[in-house]
């Protein structure tokens, strides 16, 4: 098994779509038995799906991620595990223990409505939409 965290600075980053890398980890027998970092190298919403596929990722553990992406990535047979904060190497090793917490009813929304440069899903307080803060 083959799980991808969005990652930034350590931490599971909470905009799907402006991914810069992800961190993979494989796992077996629900322990993690290595890790990588990989460059999306620009990769926008669209080719995300891509290129996890590519990498071989059977799950993805993110933050926002709307529901283009969550069809693109179920199109690829890639299970979504959305809504999750914090640590990216805490994130999969609940997961890999099978304690993960996450929100199966996550979205990010905010392209139904204007945001300024820099917007990040998750670290606003708009208040007009939800990012799968609960």
């Amino acid at each position: 098994m083959r799980a991808a965290v969005t990652f930034e600075n350590g931490e599971v980053f909470q905009h799907f779509g402006h991914t810069a890398a992800f961190k993979f980890y494989d796992i077996e027998n629900g322990k993690i038995i290595s890790s990588s970092v990989e460059q999306t190298n620009g990769s926008g919403h669209g080719a995300l799906a891509g290129f996890l596929k590519e990498h071989k990722a059977d799950v993805l553990i993110c933050g926002g991620i709307g529901g283009g992406a969550q069809t693109a990535l179920a199109e690829a047979g890639i299970k979504v595990y959305g809504g999750v904060k914090g640590s990216a190497d805490d994130a999969a090793a609940s997961f890999a223990a099978g304690k993960l917490i996450f929100d199966p009813a996550v979205h990010c929304d905010h392209h139904d409505h204007e945001h300024g440069e820099g917007h990040t899903c998750g670290d606003h307080g708009c208040g007009s939409h939800d990012c799968g803060n609960h």
